[in-house]
């Protein structure tokens, strides 16, 4: 799992992926629900933090940020990115074992990327246990997953960059329930709202929000791309507006499960 990760990042220009017009909408839904509950002084963790966008841009903000990440790659990226008078460290880790940590140290834990890669219910508890490990008590844990059907309506109807009928052949896609099984090699783990809740089930915490961070905008990306900054602005709010809705969270490439630790 490790090799095949650290091969597909090698190759994949993540510190882009969030500048375009339609990556934005994903970026910026995401820095909205993170910024409600940041405070001065906050102390934030990033794990899985890939090139930094997200770290970067809450410690320009004047927060303290540590962050973790899996690809040397990735750190390298991150390590460029930073600029005089940010207060953030890197280093290297895996998100199910957080041992160099101290418990209760956080006031925001962000998980952006990790449960994408993870194939197990137990792995996935277990990056979820650690992160509430270094959450204070009342801190905010934001966790994001990507979403199944999305995926097949995208890469497997409309791209064709997928076949549904081998997927289904191999068991990846069950033929009648359209629930997925994703192996290493697949890279992404993709699953439905109710299999978070299942992954959430041990755990004492409150949800706060279950968000779509960039809904139907991936289907429409050219679309989206080419908004003028007065329509782009209005399809914002109109994103912000039904985001948290739950007959449409499943639409979404991407959603964000955000919960506070007890």
């Amino acid at each position: 799992m490790h090799n095949n990760i650290v091969d597909y990042y090698n190759h994949q220009n993540e510190d882009n992926r969030l500048i375009s017009r339609h990556g934005q909408v994903e970026f910026l839904t995401t820095m909205r629900y993170i910024e409600k509950y940041l405070y001065p002084g906050a102390r934030v963790i990033e794990i899985g933090a890939g090139t930094g966008r997200y770290s970067h841009a809450i410690a320009k903000q004047g927060y303290t940020v540590d962050a973790v990440e899996l690809v040397p790659y990735n750190i390298e990226i991150f390590q460029k990115n930073t600029i005089p008078g940010e207060t953030v460290t890197i280093q290297q880790g895996d998100a199910r074992n957080l041992s160099m940590f101290a418990d209760n140290t956080y006031d925001s834990t962000l998980l952006l990327g990790p449960l994408y890669h993870l194939y197990t219910l137990k792995d996935k508890q277990q990056v979820i246990g650690e992160a509430l490990r270094v959450t204070k008590p009342g801190g905010i844990v934001s966790a994001a997953y990507c979403l199944s059907d999305a995926t097949i309506i995208e890469m497997g109807f409309k791209q064709k960059s997928l076949s549904i009928t081998e997927y289904m052949r191999l068991g990846k896609i069950d033929p009648v329930t359209w629930k997925t099984h994703s192996e290493p090699e697949d890279i992404f783990e993709l699953i439905r709202c109710e299999d978070i809740d299942e992954i959430m089930r041990p755990f004492t915490v409150t949800r706060l929000h279950l968000i779509s961070t960039d809904l139907y905008t991936n289907h429409m990306r050219d679309i989206v791309d080419s908004m003028d900054d007065e329509t782009f602005a209005i399809y914002l709010n109109y994103h912000f507006a039904v985001c948290e809705r739950q007959d449409m969270i499943g639409l979404s490439h991407h959603c964000l499960d955000v919960f506070k630790k007890s």
